[in-house]
C-alpha cells in the first residue's frame, strides 16, 4: 500500500506561540509543543493499511495520521523500546494536555524532526525541548503506538470522567500456569510502544515522552527488544526467535484486510454506547517470557523439533517439505507448541504478533537474562490471548523451557486523524 503524504504550510503569523521562558515550568522540559506546527512539520496521513515493502529498508517516515494506529499493520521494523507509565496526576485537563502534547511530539518524531524547538539554539538559560541525541538520524520508520491499562479506569475513572467507559474487553488477564509475574515488569496505567530500524530513534521518542509527562506520568517499567520475532509483510523471510526456530509463520500480513477486519480492529459490533470510543481500535496483550536458554542449548536437535513441531532449518511443519505447506497437525506430537496454538485446534482463534527478542544481562546466576517480548494485537482479549494461553500454560512442551514473568494488556484507541486530532481524542474530548 502507498502512503501519502500532505505538506503543512506554517504559518507563524497565524499562530500564537509561547515564549521559551514562559515554557521553562513545564516539568522542566521547556517545550513549545503548542506551537510545534510553526516550524514546518510534515503531516502524513495513513489512507488504509499502512504496508509499503518497497519503504521498508529505505528508513522513511511511516504516516503518524490515520483510521488505525501505526505500529500494529505496519510492517514490523528491527527495533522496539516498550514503556509502560503509571499516571501521577488527578487533574483531567492536565493528563489531557500531555495527551495532546505527547500527540505533537509523536507526529514530529515519526517524520524525523525534533520535538518543539529542537535541540540547540535556543535559549541558553533553559533546558532544549529535544534531548538531541537523534540529531541526524534517518526518521528509520519510527511509530509509536499508544494504549490505555485497566488500572486507568480504575484508579481515575471518576477523576477523568471515563468512568463507565471501560470497555468489556479490556479485561485482567487471569493467572495462568506456570506465571511468575514480576509486579515491577506488570501492569501500568497506559503504554507507548516505539518501533524503529534504528535503536537510538526508538529510544529518543520514549526518553522524550517520558520528559514530557514528568509530573503527571512516570515509567513503571520498560523493555528493549531486538530482532523482531514475526513479520507483518507478506512474503518477507520469517524472522527466528533466540530458539533458533522460525516465528510467525502463520502471522496476520498488513495487506490482509480482510483478516484484521476480522481479527485485529474493534468493530462497531464489538461495543456498547460507553466504549464506542474503541472503534477502530485493539487490545494489546505485551507478555517478558524468559527463555531457559541454557537447558534449550542442551536438548537435542530432535527434541526441539518434536517441542515446535516444526524442523529447525525450513520451518516445515511435520512430515512437509516447505514452511509455509499446510500443517498436518495430528502428525506432531499432543503436546507440540504449532498442534496447540495452531487456529483448527482453537475454533479458529487468530491474533497479530509483534514481538521481539531481548537480552538483559544475566540473573546474577551466571544464566542469560533473555527471551521473548511477545507483543500481540486482536479484537477482543477475552476471545483471543486468554483462551489460547490458557491452553498453552496447561499443554504445551515448551513450558518446560519458557517462563512467563510480566505481562500487561491495554486498549489501543483508533487512530489520529488529522493535525487537529490527538491520543485518545474518542475518550476524552468532551464532544465524544
Amino acid at each position: 500500500m502507498t502512503d501519502t503524504q500532505e505538506a503543512t504550510a506554517a504559518d507563524a503569523g497565524d499562530r500564537q506561540a509561547p515564549s521559551r521562558r514562559s515554557l521553562i515550568g513545564w516539568g522542566g522540559a521547556g517545550l513549545a509543543l503548542g506551537a510545534a506546527a510553526a516550524g514546518g512539520a510534515v503531516a502524513m496521513t495513513r489512507v488504509v493499511d499502512d504496508v509499503d515493502p518497497t519503504a521498508a529498508e529505505s528508513g522513511a517516515a511511516v504516516a503518524f495520521h490515520g483510521a488505525n494506529q501505526a505500529g500494529i499493520a505496519t510492517p514490523v521494523q528491527d527495533r522496539l523500546h516498550f514503556a509502560a507509565f503509571d499516571v501521577q496526576t488527578d487533574d483531567r485537563a492536565e493528563f489531557v494536555r500531555m495527551l495532546k502534547d505527547w500527540t505533537e511530539a509523536a507526529r514530529r518524531m515519526t517524520a524525523g524532526k525534533a520535538v518543539g524547538e529542537g535541540a540547540y539554539g535556543g535559549l541558553a538559560e533553559a533546558p532544549p525541548d529535544d534531548t538531541g541525541e537523534a540529531l541526524g538520524l534517518k526518521p528509520s520508520r519510527l511509530t509509536l503506538t499508544i494504549g490505555f491499562g485497566p488500572s486507568l479506569f480504575e484508579k481515575y475513572g471518576e477523576k477523568f470522567r471515563i468512568d463507565g467507559r471501560r470497555p468489556d474487553a479490556l479485561v485482567d488477564l487471569p493467572q495462568f500456569a506456570g506465571d511468575a509475574l514480576d509486579r515491577a515488569r506488570t501492569g501500568g496505567d497506559l503504554c507507548v510502544q516505539a518501533c524503529a530500524d534504528d535503536p537510538q530513534v526508538a529510544v529518543h521518542a520514549i526518553r522524550n515522552l517520558a520528559r514530557i509527562g514528568m509530573g503527571k506520568v512516570n515509567i513503571r517499567w520498560s523493555q528493549l527488544g531486538f530482532g523482531k520475532t514475526s513479520s507483518t509483510t507478506p512474503d518477507a523471510q520469517t524472522p527466528r526467535n533466540l530458539m533458533g526456530f522460525k516465528d510467525g509463520t502463520r502471522n496476520i500480513a498488513g495487506t490482509e484486510t480482510d483478516r484484521l477486519k476480522k481479527y485485529v480492529w474493534v468493530d462497531g459490533k464489538d461495543v456498547t454506547g460507553t466504549s464506542d470510543w474503541m472503534t477502530g481500535g485493539s487490545y494489546l496483550v505485551a507478555r517478558r517470557i524468559r527463555m531457559h536458554i541454557e537447558t534449550w542449548d542442551r536438548t537435542s536437535l530432535q527434541e526441539q523439533e518434536d517441542v515446535f513441531g516444526r524442523d529447525k532449518g525450513e520451518g516445515a511443519p511435520v512430515g512437509k517439505a516447505k514452511e509455509h505447506d499446510e500443517p498436518f497437525l495430528k502428525a506432531m506430537k499432543p503436546d507440540a507448541h504449532v498442534r496447540l496454538a495452531h487456529p483448527d485446534s482453537n475454533n479458529g482463534i487468530t491474533i497479530l504478533r509483534r514481538g521481539y527478542s531481548f537480552t538483559d544481562g544475566t540473573d546474577g546466576l551466571g544464566r542469560l537474562d533473555a527471551g521473548l517480548f511477545f507483543l500481540a494485537y486482536m479484537r477482543d482479549v477475552r476471545k483471543g490471548f486468554i483462551p489460547l494461553q490458557r491452553k498453552l500454560s496447561a499443554q504445551d512442551a515448551l513450558n518446560e523451557y519458557i517462563q512467563h514473568v510480566g505481562s500487561a494488556v491495554f486498549a489501543v484507541p483508533p487512530g489520529v486523524r488529522d493535525k487537529d486530532d490527538w491520543w485518545g481524542s474518542t475518550l476524552f474530548s468532551e464532544e465524544a
